[in-house]
């Protein structure tokens, strides 16, 4: 755990340093009080959980960590749960909903003997926090000013929504891709590798992606975004979302492909999804978690007045219920991951779910 540490001031180091280091805990305390709660969480976790830090991002006053937490069986054979938060830097809740199913986890590891026999089933791989800087800065944004939504080497191919859809005007504006010739960005490099070391050659892989975004409904996007034709396993997606839904028939999630509200370019988890599946070998299957905030807006509209009041529910006991309202979903996801030999679909009834996906969720396109 000395990666937990390196921030925490000690009697062994020079008095210049130790305020340095001091003054930078009080500026993430009052700015980035996730990162804060993930070092402890961290820290109180189980001996079987390890911790390291994926990369760092240097800003004017502070240095701030990307951690990564694993637990779960080490072995290359069993399936992958990634579980990520915090891409947009203005969406604290995805971070927020991610510790909340972290710290859930790590109490029951201790004495949980359902859990901990499911644990050597699987491996868990979490980053709470992919972009720390933008959310010391309170922006949606990298700190260059990068949507690291918008970042990945992919572009749509058909018209995108404007400016939504991702511009390469200028970094002042949202929704900036960044420039492709410089590649993506360091967080979504640390993410790449991360990638690269977990799901790679894995026989199954599930990763959740946690946002909040404008609407109504909470939702369950799958890709693709740069396209309106079915990824390749869309089978696969509608076998998840049928087994959610025989044992979770009161939910209230909507599972639809990103492509069915608006096109993008450079959309992260398109181009992770065609990068993973590529050898044809296993499977991996990317959602994100878009958490409905205007119905946080409708029952509080002074929130508009807040920038994070757009993203965030801010009285109390909301931001309470949604903490609690999606662990089953995350818990599902890891026990679908676990047993993905019992419902992911083969020859006959593949071909039977991918007609019945088409004509779900793309039969307006043809």
């Amino acid at each position: 755990m000395t990666e937990l540490r390196a921030l925490t001031p000690h009697a062994a180091i020079p008095t210049e340093q130790a305020t340095r280091d001091s003054r930078q805990r009080r500026l993430l305390r009052t700015f980035l009080p996730e990162l804060i709660k993930t070092e402890r969480l961290l820290a109180e976790a189980p001996d079987i959980v390890t911790t390291q830090v994926a990369d760092r991002v240097a800003l004017k006053d502070v240095t701030v960590p990307i951690y990564r937490a694993d637990l779960g069986s080490n072995s290359p054979d069993v399936p992958v749960f990634l579980l990520v938060g915090g891409v947009h830097g203005l969406e604290r809740i995805g971070t927020q909903v991610v510790l909340a199913w972290l710290q859930n986890l790590l109490a029951r590891m201790r004495w949980d003997r359902h859990l901990q026999e499911l644990l050597e089933k699987v491996h868990i791989t979490v980053l709470p926090i992919l972009n720390p800087g933008g959310m010391y800065l309170n922006q949606r944004s990298n700190p260059n000013g990068v949507d690291l939504m918008r970042n990945a080497p992919i572009t749509a191919q058909d018209r995108s929504a404007f400016m939504l859809g991702g511009q390469r005007l200028s970094p002042r504006l949202p929704w900036y891709t960044g420039d492709p010739e410089q590649g993506m960005e360091r967080e979504n490099r640390a993410l790449a590798s991360v990638i690269d070391d977990v799901l790679v050659g894995r026989p199954f892989s599930l990763a959740l992606d946690c946002h909040s975004g404008f609407g109504w409904n909470d939702q369950i996007w799958f890709p693709y975004a740069y396209r309106r034709r079915p990824m390749r396993r869309i089978a696969s997606v509608m076998a998840l979302k049928l087994i959610w839904e025989q044992a979770y028939p009161n939910h209230d999630y909507r599972f639809e492909p990103q492509s069915r509200h608006y096109l993008t370019h450079g959309d992260l988890w398109d181009h992770f999804y065609k990068q993973v599946n590529r050898t044809g070998e296993g499977g991996f299957i990317p959602l994100t978690l878009e958490m409905g905030s205007w119905r946080w807006v409708r029952k509080r509209p002074r929130q508009l007045l807040r920038l994070d009041g757009l993203f965030n529910p801010l009285v109390p006991h909301r931001h309470q219920r949604v903490l609690r309202s999606h662990l089953a979903f995350m818990d599902f996801l890891v026990n679908a991951a676990a047993s993905f030999d019992g419902w992911l679909p083969v020859r006959e009834e593949e071909t039977m779910l991918r007609e019945a996906a088409i004509m779900h969720w793309y039969r307006e396109h043809g």
